[in-house]
């Protein structure tokens, strides 16, 4: 279902619909730095995963392992904002009830991922003194 046929003008597609082309091409700008924020976060935090477990100190090692956690968990949380701003952007576009729907059932899945590993990472936060 069309949100026009909800009674909403369709001006975007109607009298700009030169923009959106452009748009739907920033949204995919958009998701494609999300998923390079991940990777980047993942090599990251391989690499300090790895000098974390070389050293000889065990605690230590789960300290700079907790610290790479956190990092890691500052990487995901930009990329699902991220995520979110491209869906936003999709779904205004798109001007589906079906794209509504499913941008709403993701925005809640995402910020319930956002609220949990917010929590965690503060309480790791919390064990290494931060």
């Amino acid at each position: 279902m069309d949100l026009v046929s909800l009674g909403r003008p369709n001006i975007l597609h109607e009298h700009l619909a030169w923009l959106v082309g452009p748009l739907e091409w920033v949204a995919a700008g958009i998701l494609l730095g999300a998923i390079l924020i991940l990777l980047a976060g993942t090599a990251r935090f391989l690499f300090g995963g790895v000098r974390a477990e070389l050293s000889r100190d065990n605690s230590q090692r789960v300290r700079r392992t907790n610290a790479e956690r956190v990092e890691l968990g500052r990487y995901i949380l930009s990329a699902l904002e991220l995520f979110i701003v491209a869906d936003l952007l999709h779904t205004a576009l798109s001007q589906e009830l079906g794209d509504l729907i499913y941008l709403g059932v993701l925005v809640l899945i995402r910020s319930a991922i956002s609220y949990f590993l917010d929590r965690e990472l503060a309480a790791l936060k919390k064990d290494l003194g931060e």
